[in-house]
């Protein structure tokens, strides 16, 4: 079934298919709609899920840590502000292994207050421990809640599926609507090992001494390593089920590219244009955009970006006091390289303000004209 619907109910029917059990629930602009299509979907039967109204963002995450302790797929929403009231409950779901999903409108932070878009939000959260997939389609945020429990509960690692405020969740879009039993095939119940019941008591998240903390930190790092390799699989087996295959990265147009753009997000779509209007004009141009940034793709973007000559990365974030997220985060990668391209760091669209086909053809014209980065960040389209 196909349907044209907005990206937040896009959300809101990834968790339906896969059959979410509990979702604790608190609206925030932009992502309300969320939890309301939910909310209309548990009180019709069509998803048999315990819906819980909580007091606040921090009581809603630890709803979903508890009721996933007790071994029920939980789901929630939020955004922003939200999210960051959220902060000490993800340290929680990802060191107690809960594989709860989230999904995270992305919102600027306050203040100056907002509800338009950037990554700082999520991006501020990278270190907890969580999975990250951002979203450049309704498409893509359906099919990712899926898989985000697929991989998420193997690892027993939670997960954030990440969407573009207004551009992707207030905008309608043709989606396919899998059939619950293919996803039901492909997705099925949560049953943990070890979970909280009477019947075969455990406790959760007990005080922890020296001798047994660093090897509980050990083994999330090393699941979390285990994750590229299993999103790629997944995506390859949601592939032969469904036509659509969602890896760690979309390339497009880069086997040939002297200048490859690394974006995220809808501008990732954006930037697929810009790229077919360069090339129209004789540039080699590319675009290499990061669909999953924890765990971060290593070998995948170094595989992709050793080929070109020049590297773009366009951030719609900053790390105050260093430089745009993922720009650190490619700079990374690309560390001992041999023969790695320079990488360029801009930083555009902050709060919402529109990132065009002719933001990246200006980042194009100034990442052409130098042999290398003169300065660390270069802003796009800000008002001096």
């Amino acid at each position: 079934m196909k349907k044209v619907i907005m990206g937040n109910h896009a959300l809101s029917y990834g968790a339906m298919l896969s059959r979410a059990q509990v979702i604790p629930a608190y609206p925030i602009t932009p992502q309300t709609q969320v939890v309301e299509l939910l909310s209309e979907m548990c009180a019709s039967k069509t998803l048999d899920a315990k819906f819980i109204k909580v007091e606040s963002e921090h009581s809603a995450m630890a709803s979903c840590i508890s009721a996933s302790a007790a071994g029920a797929r939980t789901f929630t929403a939020t955004s922003a502000q939200g999210l960051a009231l959220m902060h000490e409950m993800l340290h929680w779901a990802s060191g107690g292994r809960h594989p709860v999903v989230l999904g995270n409108i992305n919102r600027a932070m306050a203040p100056g207050w907002s509800i338009w878009t950037d990554q700082n939000d999520s991006l501020s959260e990278r270190d907890t421990g969580w999975m990250q997939f951002y979203c450049s389609s309704n498409q893509e945020v359906l099919d990712s809640v899926i898989q985000a429990y697929k991989v998420g509960e193997a690892l027993m690692i939670p997960a954030m599926v990440i969407l573009d405020a207004f551009a992707l969740s207030h905008t309608y879009e043709v989606v396919e609507i899998p059939e619950q039993d293919k996803v039901d095939a492909f997705l099925p119940p949560f049953k943990p090992e070890i979970r909280l019941t009477p019947d075969d008591p455990h406790a959760f998240g007990g005080l922890t001494g020296p001798e047994h903390y660093f090897e509980l930190r050990y083994k999330l790092q090393k699941d979390m390593e285990k994750a590229p390799a299993l999103i790629e699989g997944t995506g390859l087996e949601f592939e032969r089920l469904f036509g659509r295959r969602l890896g760690l990265v979309d390339e497009y147009k880069c086997g040939d590219a002297d200048l490859l753009f690394v974006s995220s997000g809808t501008a990732g779509y954006t930037a697929n244009v810009a790229v077919d209007l360069l090339r129209d004009e004789g540039i080699k141009a590319g675009n290499l955009r990061m669909r999953v940034v924890r765990p971060f793709p290593f070998e995948t973007v170094r595989r992709i970006l050793g080929k070109a000559k020049k590297a773009a990365v366009v951030d719609r974030n900053i790390s105050y006091g260093h430089h745009g997220i993922f720009y650190q985060e490619v700079k990374s990668a690309l560390y001992g390289v041999k023969k790695a391209p320079p990488v360029f760091g801009y930083i555009t669209g902050l709060g919402g303000r529109d990132i065009t086909p002719d933001t990246f053809k200006e980042i194009a014209a100034h990442a052409l004209a130098k042999d290398g980065p003169d300065e660390e960040i270069v802003w796009i389209g800000v008002k001096r």
